[in-house]
Protein backbone atom coordinates (compact mmCIF):
# COMPACT_ATOMS: atom_id res chain seq x y z
CA UNK A 1 0.00 0.00 0.00
CA UNK A 2 1.93 3.02 -1.31
CA UNK A 3 2.30 6.22 0.73
CA UNK A 4 4.52 9.28 0.75
CA UNK A 5 5.20 11.59 3.68
CA UNK A 6 5.46 15.38 3.55
CA UNK A 7 6.58 16.80 6.89
CA UNK A 8 4.56 14.64 9.30
CA UNK A 9 1.61 14.10 6.93
CA UNK A 10 1.34 10.63 5.43
CA UNK A 11 -0.40 10.64 2.04
CA UNK A 12 -1.78 7.62 0.23
CA UNK A 13 -3.50 4.33 0.98
CA UNK A 14 -5.38 4.30 4.27
CA UNK A 15 -5.02 8.06 4.79
CA UNK A 16 -7.48 10.93 4.32
CA UNK A 17 -7.15 12.69 0.97
CA UNK A 18 -4.47 15.38 0.99
CA UNK A 19 -6.31 18.53 -0.09
CA UNK A 20 -4.22 21.24 -1.75
CA UNK A 21 -5.55 24.77 -2.17
CA UNK A 22 -3.66 25.95 -5.27
CA UNK A 23 -3.15 29.68 -4.79
CA UNK A 24 -1.19 29.88 -8.08
CA UNK A 25 -0.83 33.56 -9.06
CA UNK A 26 -4.33 34.60 -7.98
CA UNK A 27 -2.73 36.90 -5.39
CA UNK A 28 -1.69 39.13 -8.33
CA UNK A 29 1.60 39.82 -6.54
CA UNK A 30 -0.10 41.27 -3.47
CA UNK A 31 1.31 39.79 -0.25
CA UNK A 32 -1.71 40.80 1.82
CA UNK A 33 -3.88 38.85 -0.61
CA UNK A 34 -1.49 35.89 -0.54
CA UNK A 35 -1.53 35.78 3.27
CA UNK A 36 -5.30 36.04 3.32
CA UNK A 37 -5.42 33.06 0.95
CA UNK A 38 -3.29 31.11 3.44
CA UNK A 39 -5.59 32.05 6.30
CA UNK A 40 -8.75 31.21 4.38
CA UNK A 41 -7.33 27.86 3.25
CA UNK A 42 -6.60 27.02 6.89
CA UNK A 43 -10.13 28.01 7.94
CA UNK A 44 -11.62 25.92 5.13
CA UNK A 45 -9.80 22.83 6.41
CA UNK A 46 -7.35 22.31 3.53
CA UNK A 47 -4.14 20.46 4.32
CA UNK A 48 -1.98 22.75 2.27
CA UNK A 49 -1.81 26.07 0.45
CA UNK A 50 0.40 26.06 -2.63
CA UNK A 51 1.94 28.89 -4.60
CA UNK A 52 4.21 29.07 -7.64
CA UNK A 53 7.81 30.19 -7.98
CA UNK A 54 8.43 31.75 -11.37
CA UNK A 55 11.71 32.91 -12.83
CA UNK A 56 10.30 33.87 -16.24
CA UNK A 57 13.60 33.96 -18.11
CA UNK A 58 14.49 30.50 -16.77
CA UNK A 59 11.21 28.88 -17.81
CA UNK A 60 10.31 30.39 -21.18
CA UNK A 61 11.41 32.52 -24.11
CA UNK A 62 9.90 35.96 -24.10
CA UNK A 63 8.26 35.55 -27.50
CA UNK A 64 7.17 31.90 -27.15
CA UNK A 65 3.81 31.37 -28.92
CA UNK A 66 1.23 30.33 -26.34
CA UNK A 67 -2.43 30.40 -25.45
CA UNK A 68 -3.56 32.53 -22.53
CA UNK A 69 -6.75 33.11 -20.57
CA UNK A 70 -5.66 36.63 -19.78
CA UNK A 71 -5.25 39.90 -21.63
CA UNK A 72 -1.44 40.09 -21.54
CA UNK A 73 1.21 37.49 -22.45
CA UNK A 74 2.07 35.14 -19.58
CA UNK A 75 5.73 36.20 -19.65
CA UNK A 76 4.75 39.83 -19.07
CA UNK A 77 2.20 38.85 -16.42
CA UNK A 78 4.81 36.90 -14.47
CA UNK A 79 7.32 39.74 -14.69
CA UNK A 80 4.69 41.98 -13.10
CA UNK A 81 3.06 39.68 -10.55
CA UNK A 82 5.25 36.66 -9.68
CA UNK A 83 6.32 36.38 -6.05
CA UNK A 84 9.98 36.86 -5.19
CA UNK A 85 11.96 34.28 -3.26
CA UNK A 86 11.93 36.56 -0.19
CA UNK A 87 8.14 36.68 -0.42
CA UNK A 88 8.01 32.88 -0.53
CA UNK A 89 10.14 32.79 2.63
CA UNK A 90 7.69 35.18 4.30
CA UNK A 91 4.68 33.12 3.19
CA UNK A 92 6.25 29.87 4.35
CA UNK A 93 6.87 31.39 7.80
CA UNK A 94 3.31 32.70 7.92
CA UNK A 95 1.90 29.27 7.03
CA UNK A 96 3.94 27.70 9.83
CA UNK A 97 2.62 30.34 12.23
CA UNK A 98 -1.04 29.66 11.42
CA UNK A 99 -0.67 25.89 11.09
CA UNK A 100 -1.10 25.05 7.42
CA UNK A 101 1.43 23.36 5.15
CA UNK A 102 3.11 25.52 2.51
CA UNK A 103 4.03 24.02 -0.85
CA UNK A 104 5.31 25.57 -4.03
CA UNK A 105 5.70 24.68 -7.69
CA UNK A 106 9.07 25.48 -9.26
CA UNK A 107 8.75 26.19 -12.99
CA UNK A 108 12.45 25.73 -13.67
CA UNK A 109 15.37 23.85 -12.19
CA UNK A 110 16.82 27.07 -10.82
CA UNK A 111 13.49 27.78 -9.11
CA UNK A 112 13.61 24.31 -7.56
CA UNK A 113 17.14 24.90 -6.26
CA UNK A 114 16.07 28.21 -4.73
CA UNK A 115 13.05 26.62 -3.04
CA UNK A 116 15.25 23.83 -1.73
CA UNK A 117 17.60 26.38 -0.21
CA UNK A 118 14.76 28.05 1.74
CA UNK A 119 13.63 24.69 3.12
CA UNK A 120 10.55 23.77 1.10
CA UNK A 121 9.30 20.35 2.27
CA UNK A 122 8.27 18.93 -1.13
CA UNK A 123 7.95 19.89 -4.77
CA UNK A 124 4.73 20.13 -6.75
CA UNK A 125 5.53 19.74 -10.45
CA UNK A 126 3.18 21.22 -13.04
CA UNK A 127 1.97 19.33 -16.09
CA UNK A 128 4.19 21.36 -18.41
CA UNK A 129 7.26 19.90 -16.74
CA UNK A 130 5.96 16.31 -16.52
CA UNK A 131 7.90 15.17 -19.58
CA UNK A 132 11.05 17.17 -18.76
CA UNK A 133 12.86 14.13 -17.42
CA UNK A 134 16.31 15.76 -17.03
CA UNK A 135 14.83 18.45 -14.80
CA UNK A 136 12.73 15.93 -12.85
CA UNK A 137 15.78 13.72 -12.28
CA UNK A 138 17.74 16.71 -11.01
CA UNK A 139 14.90 17.69 -8.65
CA UNK A 140 14.61 14.08 -7.47
CA UNK A 141 18.25 14.20 -6.43
CA UNK A 142 17.31 16.86 -3.88
CA UNK A 143 15.68 14.02 -1.95
CA UNK A 144 12.28 15.55 -1.27
CA UNK A 145 8.83 14.17 -2.15
CA UNK A 146 7.39 15.18 -5.52
CA UNK A 147 3.77 15.53 -6.65
CA UNK A 148 3.67 15.52 -10.45
CA UNK A 149 0.63 16.55 -12.49
CA UNK A 150 0.01 14.70 -15.75
CA UNK A 151 -2.08 17.02 -17.92
CA UNK A 152 -1.47 17.04 -21.70
CA UNK A 153 0.29 13.67 -21.46
CA UNK A 154 -0.27 10.18 -22.81
CA UNK A 155 -0.06 7.07 -20.65
CA UNK A 156 3.15 6.22 -22.48
CA UNK A 157 4.68 9.58 -21.55
CA UNK A 158 3.56 9.22 -17.93
CA UNK A 159 5.08 5.73 -17.92
CA UNK A 160 8.40 7.10 -19.13
CA UNK A 161 8.46 9.66 -16.31
CA UNK A 162 7.34 7.01 -13.83
CA UNK A 163 10.23 4.74 -14.74
CA UNK A 164 12.72 7.62 -14.49
CA UNK A 165 11.49 8.61 -11.03
CA UNK A 166 11.42 5.03 -9.75
CA UNK A 167 14.98 4.57 -11.01
CA UNK A 168 15.97 7.80 -9.27
CA UNK A 169 14.57 6.47 -5.99
CA UNK A 170 12.12 9.35 -5.72
CA UNK A 171 9.21 9.41 -3.29
CA UNK A 172 6.48 10.70 -5.57
CA UNK A 173 2.83 10.99 -6.53
CA UNK A 174 1.04 11.53 -9.83
CA UNK A 175 -2.15 13.54 -10.14
CA UNK A 176 -4.60 12.81 -12.91
CA UNK A 177 -5.01 16.18 -14.60
CA UNK A 178 -6.51 17.84 -17.65
CA UNK A 179 -4.80 21.02 -18.88
CA UNK A 180 -7.88 22.76 -20.28
CA UNK A 181 -8.92 26.04 -18.68
CA UNK A 182 -11.71 25.26 -17.92
CA UNK A 183 -12.09 21.71 -19.25
CA UNK A 184 -14.91 19.99 -21.05
CA UNK A 185 -16.38 17.47 -18.62
CA UNK A 186 -16.24 14.71 -21.20
CA UNK A 187 -12.46 15.26 -21.39
CA UNK A 188 -11.85 14.82 -17.64
CA UNK A 189 -11.91 10.98 -17.72
CA UNK A 190 -11.92 10.24 -14.00
CA UNK A 191 -11.62 6.54 -14.79
CA UNK A 192 -7.94 7.22 -15.51
CA UNK A 193 -7.40 7.37 -11.73
CA UNK A 194 -7.98 3.61 -11.47
CA UNK A 195 -5.85 2.97 -14.57
CA UNK A 196 -2.98 4.96 -13.08
CA UNK A 197 -3.22 3.10 -9.78
CA UNK A 198 -2.87 -0.17 -11.63
CA UNK A 199 -0.15 0.97 -14.04
CA UNK A 200 2.01 2.91 -11.54
CA UNK A 201 2.01 0.99 -8.24
CA UNK A 202 5.04 2.84 -6.85
CA UNK A 203 3.28 6.20 -7.11
CA UNK A 204 0.52 7.66 -4.95
CA UNK A 205 -2.29 8.69 -7.30
CA UNK A 206 -4.38 11.84 -6.92
CA UNK A 207 -6.40 14.30 -8.99
CA UNK A 208 -5.64 17.93 -9.92
CA UNK A 209 -8.81 19.67 -11.05
CA UNK A 210 -9.45 22.65 -13.32
CA UNK A 211 -13.24 22.58 -13.47
CA UNK A 212 -15.00 25.69 -12.10
CA UNK A 213 -17.09 23.67 -9.61
CA UNK A 214 -16.79 20.78 -7.15
CA UNK A 215 -18.42 17.74 -8.76
CA UNK A 216 -15.41 16.06 -10.34
CA UNK A 217 -13.38 16.50 -7.14
CA UNK A 218 -16.08 14.75 -5.12
CA UNK A 219 -16.13 11.95 -7.68
CA UNK A 220 -12.33 11.68 -7.71
CA UNK A 221 -12.33 11.33 -3.92
CA UNK A 222 -14.98 8.62 -4.13
CA UNK A 223 -12.86 6.85 -6.75
CA UNK A 224 -9.91 6.75 -4.37
CA UNK A 225 -7.78 9.76 -5.32
CA UNK A 226 -5.34 10.30 -2.44
CA UNK A 227 -4.60 13.93 -3.36
CA UNK A 228 -7.11 16.57 -4.47
CA UNK A 229 -5.75 19.85 -5.81
CA UNK A 230 -8.03 22.78 -6.59
CA UNK A 231 -7.29 26.36 -7.68
CA UNK A 232 -8.56 28.98 -5.22
CA UNK A 233 -9.16 32.71 -5.42
CA UNK A 234 -10.34 35.27 -2.86
CA UNK A 235 -12.99 36.63 -5.21
CA UNK A 236 -14.29 35.34 -8.52
CA UNK A 237 -14.28 38.99 -9.61
CA UNK A 238 -10.47 39.17 -9.41
CA UNK A 239 -8.91 39.15 -12.89
CA UNK A 240 -6.05 36.81 -13.64
CA UNK A 241 -4.95 33.90 -15.82
CA UNK A 242 -6.45 31.27 -13.46
CA UNK A 243 -9.67 33.06 -12.51
CA UNK A 244 -11.91 30.90 -14.73
CA UNK A 245 -10.73 27.63 -13.15
CA UNK A 246 -10.68 28.76 -9.51
CA UNK A 247 -13.17 28.41 -6.68
CA UNK A 248 -13.58 30.83 -3.79
CA UNK A 249 -12.95 29.85 -0.19
CA UNK A 250 -16.59 29.21 0.66
CA UNK A 251 -16.52 26.57 -2.06
CA UNK A 252 -13.21 25.29 -0.73
CA UNK A 253 -14.87 24.78 2.67
CA UNK A 254 -17.68 22.87 0.95
CA UNK A 255 -15.13 20.81 -0.95
CA UNK A 256 -13.18 19.81 2.16
CA UNK A 257 -16.36 19.11 4.10
CA UNK A 258 -17.78 17.00 1.26
CA UNK A 259 -14.60 14.98 0.77
CA UNK A 260 -14.34 14.20 4.49
CA UNK A 261 -17.97 13.01 4.48
CA UNK A 262 -17.33 10.89 1.37
CA UNK A 263 -14.35 9.32 3.15
CA UNK A 264 -16.47 8.51 6.19
CA UNK A 265 -19.05 6.91 3.89
CA UNK A 266 -16.58 4.84 1.84
CA UNK A 267 -16.32 1.69 3.95
CA UNK A 268 -16.90 -1.79 2.51
CA UNK A 269 -18.61 -3.55 5.43
CA UNK A 270 -22.28 -4.50 4.98
CA UNK A 271 -23.81 -5.07 8.41
CA UNK A 272 -26.84 -4.17 10.51
CA UNK A 273 -25.54 -1.11 12.31
CA UNK A 274 -26.53 -0.03 15.80
CA UNK A 275 -28.72 2.84 14.67
CA UNK A 276 -30.52 0.59 12.17
CA UNK A 277 -31.65 -1.99 14.71
CA UNK A 278 -34.55 -0.01 16.15
CA UNK A 279 -35.76 0.90 12.66
CA UNK A 280 -35.39 -2.71 11.55
CA UNK A 281 -37.85 -3.82 14.22
CA UNK A 282 -40.72 -1.74 12.88
CA UNK A 283 -39.78 -1.38 9.21
CA UNK A 284 -39.33 -5.08 8.35
CA UNK A 285 -42.40 -7.20 7.69
CA UNK A 286 -43.91 -10.10 9.57
CA UNK A 287 -46.67 -12.58 8.73
CA UNK A 288 -50.18 -11.45 9.78
CA UNK A 289 -53.64 -12.98 9.56
CA UNK A 290 -55.97 -11.55 6.92
CA UNK A 291 -59.06 -13.08 8.56
CA UNK A 292 -59.92 -15.01 11.72
CA UNK A 293 -58.38 -18.48 11.67
CA UNK A 294 -59.99 -21.21 13.77
CA UNK A 295 -58.04 -23.82 15.71
CA UNK A 296 -57.49 -26.88 13.51
CA UNK A 297 -57.71 -24.99 10.20
CA UNK A 298 -54.96 -25.58 7.66
CA UNK A 299 -53.41 -22.26 6.83
CA UNK A 300 -53.55 -21.21 3.18
CA UNK A 301 -52.07 -18.27 1.31
CA UNK A 302 -55.43 -16.48 1.32
CA UNK A 303 -55.38 -16.36 5.13
CA UNK A 304 -52.03 -14.59 5.59
CA UNK A 305 -49.78 -11.87 4.19
CA UNK A 306 -47.02 -9.54 5.39
CA UNK A 307 -47.30 -6.26 7.29
CA UNK A 308 -45.18 -4.18 9.60
CA UNK A 309 -43.71 -4.41 12.25
CA UNK A 310 -40.92 -6.91 11.91
CA UNK A 311 -41.24 -8.36 15.42
CA UNK A 312 -43.22 -11.48 14.43
CA UNK A 313 -42.46 -14.39 12.13
CA UNK A 314 -40.39 -12.91 9.25
CA UNK A 315 -42.32 -12.67 5.98
CA UNK A 316 -39.50 -14.61 4.27
CA UNK A 317 -40.74 -17.71 6.16
CA UNK A 318 -44.23 -17.56 4.66
CA UNK A 319 -43.62 -20.77 2.73
CA UNK A 320 -43.01 -22.57 6.03
CA UNK A 321 -46.35 -21.38 7.44
CA UNK A 322 -48.62 -22.34 4.54
CA UNK A 323 -49.92 -25.88 5.07
CA UNK A 324 -49.44 -25.79 8.86
CA UNK A 325 -52.41 -26.21 11.19
CA UNK A 326 -53.57 -23.52 13.60
CA UNK A 327 -53.04 -24.68 17.20
CA UNK A 328 -55.52 -22.12 18.56
CA UNK A 329 -57.95 -19.48 17.37
CA UNK A 330 -56.17 -16.56 15.71
CA UNK A 331 -57.83 -13.18 15.43
CA UNK A 332 -57.93 -11.15 12.22
CA UNK A 333 -55.04 -8.75 11.48
CA UNK A 334 -52.61 -9.89 14.15
CA UNK A 335 -49.01 -11.08 14.04
CA UNK A 336 -48.67 -14.84 13.83
CA UNK A 337 -46.47 -16.54 16.43
CA UNK A 338 -44.80 -19.90 16.17
CA UNK A 339 -46.86 -21.03 19.19
CA UNK A 340 -50.02 -20.39 17.14
CA UNK A 341 -49.07 -23.35 14.96
CA UNK A 342 -49.39 -27.05 15.65
CA UNK A 343 -46.27 -29.15 15.45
Amino acid sequence: MKTITILDRMIGAGQPAFIIAEGCDNHMGNMDAAKEMCRQAKLAGADCIKFQHHLPDEEMLKDVPMTSNFDIPLYDFLKLHALTLDQHVELMAYCKEIGIMYLCTPFSLKAAYELDEIGVSAFKIGSGEMTDIPTLQAIARLGKPMIVSTGMSTMEEIGRTYNALVEAGAEFAFTNCLSEYPPKYEDVNLGVIARMKEAFPEAVIGHSDHTPDLYTCYAAAALGAHIIEKHVILSKQTPGPDQSVSIDFQDLYRLVDGIRKIELASGTEKAVHKDEKGIREWAFRSIVSLRPIRAGEVITQEMIWSKRPGTGIPSAKMGEIIGRTAARDIEENVLLRWEDLAE
